[in-house]
């Protein structure tokens, strides 16, 4: 009897126990990672087509009053949503967009399309913005009126909370002067709607130039001809968010080709023909 009572007090302290237990899953399940919280604050949702409000009023980096519209006139835009102290990855977009648009070819900045950054620091100091302007004037070289083709704006709370909800971007403060942001570049159509958004710390040139192209209905850089071929080749992948090579309809342009070639050949045989026979 006295065997089968210590053997059953361990069994019992255990069965008593797990009551206890269960009451602790749905704290450990229901537990998170204050990171998660700001990772579920900060993203895009996409609005395509939508317009932004141009008629937002900012400061450019020298403290000059400006609206959004100053900056759509006849061209699309790149929209970028930074901050100035950013540390690390805000100078390595500002460096990385630098560095495509130098790989544009046909396509000029302040020519054929602008880029507008705006900070979502509304406690933004002017010098930081000047500063950070003047390291990325260096990296386009040497443009002239470079203020004007690639802005760095300053806002109040209000416009620059307008300005981000109207493309999708959310953010969160984290501090003082920090923040967490996506890292995405929203091209905008010459009347001020969003046509594309780009991920990523570095957008490739390519991407940069169709989607540039799209946002303008192929009326900047080539002809609208050669424009609307790039476009029919390539199309945007809404999962891998970014453009790919339509093969088949590479095929169809190449055979196309072939054959106006071919047809070009046989008429000028044909009119060496007559000629001849008319000799």
């Amino acid at each position: 009897m006295a065997r089968a009572l210590r053997t059953g007090v361990p069994l019992l302290a255990a069965l008593l126990l797990i009551p206890a237990f269960l009451t602790l899953l749905p704290r450990s399940a229901g537990a998170h990672d204050p990171q998660d919280e700001v990772l579920q604050q900060v993203g895009v949702d996409e609005r395509l087509g939508q317009p932004i409000p141009t008629g937002l009023r900012f400061r450019d980096q020298t403290g000059k009053k400006v609206r959004l519209a100053d900056y759509f006139t006849g061209g699309p835009a790149i929209v970028t949503l930074n901050y100035y102290a950013c540390p690390t990855l805000c100078p390595l977009v500002f460096r990385n967009l630098a560095g495509s648009v130098r790989h544009l070819g046909n396509l000029k900045l302040g020519k054929d399309f602008r880029i507008v950054t705006v900070s979502i620091n509304p406690d933004e100091i002017p010098a930081l913005a000047r500063d950070k302007s003047v390291a990325t004037y260096a990296m386009l070289g040497g443009l002239s009126e470079p203020e004007n083709r690639w802005p760095f704006l300053m806002g109040d709370q209000s416009a620059i909370e307008n300005l981000a909800q109207s493309v999708g971007v959310r953010y969160s403060r984290q501090g003082k002067n920090d923040f967490a942001h996506p890292n995405v570049l929203v091209v905008v159509t010459p009347d001020g709607r969003v046509s594309r958004y780009l991920y990523g710390l570095e957008v490739r040139p390519r991407d940069l130039k169709l989607a540039l192209v799209e946002a303008a209905d192929g009326r900047i850089g080539g002809s609208r001809l050669s424009n609307s071929l790039l476009l029919y080749c390539f199309h945007y992948d809404p999962v891998g968010k970014k453009y790919v090579l339509f093969a088949s309809r590479l095929m169809t342009v190449s055979m196309l080709g072939v054959l106006a070639v071919t047809v070009a050949m046989l008429i000028r045989l044909w009119r060496r023909e007559k000629k001849s026979g008319a000799a």
